[in-house]
């Protein structure tokens, strides 16, 4: 089942339905995906260089929300990640916003958003340098997501984050030791607090809070396993194109897997509701999902050159990673691009 198809099929409906409620980047992303590889996109001129084949190929939108695309920006970021890990135990923290403030997120995103990312760094911060907890400097990686396993709005953070952190004064990594990375409870009450702070010193009206908010921290092994799942999120939009299983009689249905079971449970939708379903998670343009933090933070270079010292860290160049090549019908060879030509009009 192709997205864009759905999104072409079903146009008309959902823009009747939810056509005055969109934002400009809902709309620029409902219309990439539907234009995706069509010429409406543009096109390639590619040679093949042993048999002097030439053909025109449509390009891909290039919207980060779209399932065709992105998958060499998500290897690239994979591969980034993957060179900065380092031989301990890793963590993941989820911090989720509770259902009270979700509707404030909607109408007032980069706000919320930013926000939330940086009370969850403050927090994180914090509890690292305390020496009641670890004591040391801690790096981390923070991925925004908004929706639930079945596509409902849910905004939460994931943290990733190894266990432990460095003393530079005494060029010392100090290891956290135990099972457990901080405590759930104590990092969600002071999440609460700082959270709500914020708010309020931003001029946001603070709705009946609930008393007990949610954050959950687990250990994730080596932390590549953990890159690999959130990568997955960060540029093909929130639902695979192979977990769309049916589109008949004017609805869709799509699978997932059940938080709390673990099973997989199908879930059926109007066509153009499940368009909605899918948009309602179009990020604004130029907000940052992903970012790093602490000694993993791109600014933080010497930092990290540091960690990995004390850890006796083997760094390997990261070989450039060129984009696929198109193959030529013929004789099998790479093509080699040869000039471009803009959408007609």
């Amino acid at each position: 089942m192709e997205l864009s198809k759905i999104l072409h099929q079903y146009q008309g409906l959902f823009m009747r339905k939810y056509g005055d409620a969109l934002s400009p980047d809902q709309v620029k992303a409902f219309n990439a995906i539907v234009d995706c590889r069509t010429i409406e996109s543009g096109e390639v001129a590619v040679s093949c260089p042993h048999c002097s084949h030439i053909q025109w190929k449509p390009l891909s939108c290039g919207n980060r929300n779209c399932p065709k695309c992105q998958n060499h920006n998500a290897s690239q970021w994979i591969e980034r990640q993957s060179n900065k890990l380092l031989p301990v135990r890793y963590f993941m923290i989820t911090f989720t916003l509770p259902f009270q403030f979700r509707a404030m997120a909607r109408r007032c995103q980069k706000q919320i958003y930013s926000l939330f990312f940086s009370c969850v760094a403050g927090v994180l911060n914090d509890f690292g340098l305390n020496p009641k907890h670890l004591g040391a400097e801690i790096g981390m990686t923070m991925v925004l997501h908004t929706n639930s396993r079945s596509l409902n709005y849910h905004p939460h953070i994931h943290v990733i984050m190894p266990g432990g952190g460095i003393i530079r004064s005494r060029k010392q990594w100090k290891k956290k030791k135990g099972k457990y990375l901080f405590k759930q409870e104590n990092l969600a009450q002071v999440f609460r607090a700082r959270f709500l702070t914020e708010l309020n010193k931003s001029g946001f009206p603070i709705p009946k809070a609930p008393g007990k908010w949610i954050v959950d921290c687990r250990q994730v092994g080596k932390g590549i396993s953990a890159i690999k799942y959130l990568s997955k999120y960060l540029y093909k939009g929130v639902i695979s194109e192979k977990n769309i299983i049916a589109n008949k009689n004017g609805k869709v249905t799509f699978r997932y897997v059940d938080s709390e079971t673990e099973t997989i449970k199908n879930r059926t939708l109007p066509g153009e509701d499940f368009i909605c379903l899918i948009l309602q998670h179009v990020l604004p343009k130029g907000f940052r999902r992903v970012r790093d933090y602490g000694f993993l933070h791109t600014n933080a270079k010497k930092r990290l050159s540091l960690v990995q010292l004390v850890l006796h860290v083997v760094i390997h160049e990261i070989p450039r990673r060129d984009r696929p090549a198109f193959t030529c019908p013929h004789c099998k060879s790479p093509m080699v691009a040869i000039g471009f030509r803009l959408k007609p009009g």
